[in-house]
């Protein structure tokens, strides 16, 4: 017979020895025994167990400096504490320290034999969760980004290669495809990497506030300036700013940016001392910000500046190949946070999770697999797990009932509808349905790609 797993038995009693010899081996694992702490730390020096069954009270080193020795030489043990006290006290210290959980002697040979069940199911779920990061950050992922599909590989290398430069950099790319989480592969791989990284939420403030947090401002400035303040440049000097949705900027910021961009200084509101600064700027967007320089909502000198490099970001639709990879990656992080043992999903669960069009994109299969491991009872995602709107055929535009108040849905499902019908009168030339749209060649592809259209159908 296989062995289970060899576990080390710690206690100075001879009969508990005995007791557990017989009754570990008869279950298939292998047994080392020590009588003391002291012999238990040189042979654990130089030989790892699958789990530690420690005795709480022995003479000499006691359970928990045994507990906390165990843990400074392997941090990832697992141990199970056996006691005679109905101290809780003990226990609770023992578990704060990092003991798996504990038995009171007398024990049930049943209720200790599914302890050491659960405590190593508990460390392959550890193993193989960090098994699958190493395999993941080696293989298919770049700060945090993961993907190993022909488009995402082509991102990889493009970061690869403009994380070093000085360049500026537009990420592009919708809502929830990880246009952050690129920006801070680049500035991680850059020789900024040990200085600041700072994220404006570019929409988040009115104009006047905005400009105060980026240049600070004097004292007296404006009403409750009651004292000088560092702006963000500043705070950011060698490092990396990264502003998330750069289009929601008014026009008089984004005249004071450029002039940042191009000269490296700038002057606190209320100022009139000049300061100087080394920052990069990444920038990021989901709207088409050469669509907003034909509304004249976004200056095209700021746009040249910032498209010197350009990273488009894809949809989560355009690399359905991910999603298997994804799926792992999200719950191994949430198994894990859940602390519950799942190995995978279902195959029509991965089915269905192919199928969806995903407008959120990763953020929304992310949020998907953190709810469905909550709400999991087996070691494997299956089809209860998964929200009821996932599982349903898709509603008709008119159809509101129930579900189909749906506000995003439905708008969604209406601009499809105008699309198609415009694209079926123009004959699939989308130059000319654009023109129908009254919209921008460009944006009405964006459309198209977005609502998962097939325009050779027209």
């Amino acid at each position: 017979m296989s062995s289970q797993g060899l576990i080390h038995v710690i206690d100075d009693e001879p009969v508990i020895h005995d007791i557990l010899s017989q009754l570990l081996t008869s279950e298939g694992y292998e047994v080392e025994i020590s009588g003391s702490g002291e012999e238990a730390l040189e042979k654990y020096t130089a030989q790892r167990f699958d789990l530690v069954l420690l005795d709480l009270l022995m003479p000499g080193m006691d359970g928990i400096e045994v507990l906390r020795a165990i843990k400074r030489i392997q941090p990832q043990a697992v141990v199970v504490i056996i006691t005679a006290y109905a101290s809780v006290e003990s226990a609770i210290e023992a578990m704060k320290i990092g003991a798996f959980d504990y038995v009171q002697k007398p024990f049930k040979h049943e209720e200790l034999l599914l302890i050491i069940a659960r405590a190593l199911e508990h460390k392959a779920l550890q193993e193989e969760n960090l098994r699958l990061r190493d395999e993941l950050k080696r293989k298919f992922s770049f700060g945090n980004i993961i993907g190993k599909s022909k488009v995402m590989m082509n991102v990889f290398d493009l970061i690869k290669t403009a994380a070093p430069t000085r360049s500026t950099i537009l990420v592009q790319g919708e809502s929830g495809t990880g246009k952050e989480l690129a920006a801070r592969a680049i500035h991680q791989n850059s020789n900024r990497a040990g200085f600041p990284f700072i994220v404006v939420n570019s929409g988040s403030l009115p104009p006047d506030l905005l400009e105060s947090h980026l240049f600070g401002h004097v004292k007296g400035a404006f009403t409750g300036a009651v004292s000088e303040k560092q702006g963000l440049f500043e705070a950011a000097d060698k490092g990396t700013i990264f502003f998330d949705e750069i289009s929601s900027i008014g026009m008089e910021t984004q005249a004071k940016l450029l002039r940042v961009m191009q000269d490296r200084e700038f002057m606190r509101l209320g100022g009139t001392k000049t300061l100087k600064v080394d920052v990069r700027i990444i920038a990021a967007t989901n709207t088409d910000l050469e669509e907003l320089i034909w509304q004249k909502a976004f200056r095209k000198d700021l746009f040249y500046r910032l498209n010197v490099i350009k990273i488009e970001l894809p949809p989560l639709r355009e690399r359905k190949e991910d999603i298997p990879l994804l799926v792992k990656h999200f719950l191994a992080i949430y198994a894990k946070e859940n602390d519950k043992a799942i190995d995978g999903v279902s195959e029509d669960v991965l089915e269905i999770l192919e199928k969806n069009t995903w407008q959120g994109n990763v953020r929304e299969l992310e949020n998907l697999i953190e709810r469905a491991v909550v709400f999991a009872k087996s070691r494997t995602i299956t089809r209860e797990n998964l929200p009821e709107i996932l599982l349903s055929p898709a509603k008709k535009a008119g159809d509101i009932a129930g579900d189909g108040l749906n506000l995003r849905d439905q708008t969604l499902a209406f601009q499809k509808r105008l699309i198609e019908t415009a694209l079926k009168k123009a004959k699939g030339i989308q130059k000319t349905a654009a023109l129908m749209l009254d919209v921008k060649p460009t944006t009405l592809n964006e459309m198209i790609k977005r609502l998962g259209i097939d325009a050779g159908e027209f």
